[in-house]
């Protein structure tokens, strides 16, 4: 029950990461609100986590969308604890081959979701007096590899986009910290996993040669979202099997 008594939104939910980590607050005895764009997969999620959870539709880079669902959650629970922004896409091409459409859609979702989710629900996180915003980056936010031009600028914001907002609400009751995951067994990718299993090249420079799983992420998630990282904000929680370490 390490999240007993709090409300959590969390984005994505019914993607690798976000499903993982919606079970897993549950289980620690959150109340959930758990978004997504495909409602009918975000309403069966809904159902198998238990009564004492929200199901809504939310397209993160609609800032419309994002007051509607955080009425919602006040309405519902007359409170926010904990904020989680795992809504993300990808796109692999580089520079020269990212076509403008693409990059504008990798931006809106993965860069100025994060914003608008923050902007909108920061009124009720300051009211509980004690929150927590866990937003979801990459090892790519740290680190290039000369491909997936979009993301990895989209990635590399959301780390900074995190420590101003540390900074900013640090002493109003909020605190801000962003989690990297290296390379994990999520739908996303899974394609690729299957296609290249254990030569894919980012498993090959990963020191414990294999990939995470969504699981191993959601611990994270827990511990940034709970009270016993009081004293964590403006971090970045890689989680990422050493990819990052050489």
């Amino acid at each position: 029950m390490r999240l007993g008594g709090k409300v959590v939104l969390l984005t994505g939910a019914t993607g690798g990461i976000g499903q993982a980590t919606a079970e897993l607050f549950a289980r620690e005895g959150a109340s959930l609100v758990i978004t997504d764009v495909d409602y009918g997969a975000v309403e069966k999620l809904a159902a198998r986590l238990g009564t004492d959870v929200l199901a809504d539709r939310l397209d993160v880079s609609s800032a419309d969308n994002w007051r509607e669902t955080v009425e919602r959650t006040q309405q519902r629970f007359g409170r926010l604890d904990v904020l989680v922004n795992i809504a993300g896409i990808v796109d692999w091409p580089g520079i020269e081959e990212t076509g403008k459409d693409a990059w504008d859609q990798v931006i809106a979702v993965n860069q100025t979701g994060t914003w608008l989710g923050m902007r909108a629900a920061m009124p009720l996180l300051r009211a509980s007096g004690n929150g927590s915003v866990v937003n979801t980056s990459s090892v790519l936010g740290l680190v290039g590899s000369g491909a997936a031009a979009a993301y990895q600028a989209s990635k590399g914001a959301v780390r900074l986009l995190t420590k101003t907002a540390a900074v900013e609400y640090a002493t109003r009751g909020v605190r801000v910290n962003s989690v990297h995951p290296g390379v994990i067994a999520t739908p996303m990718i899974q394609d690729l996993l299957d296609e290249q299993g254990d030569q894919q090249p980012d498993i090959v420079r990963t020191p414990m040669r294999r990939a995470g799983s969504p699981a191993e992420v959601a611990h994270a998630m827990l511990f940034l979202a709970g009270d016993e990282s009081s004293f964590v904000t403006g971090t970045e929680l890689v989680v990422d099997g050493g990819l990052t370490a050489h």
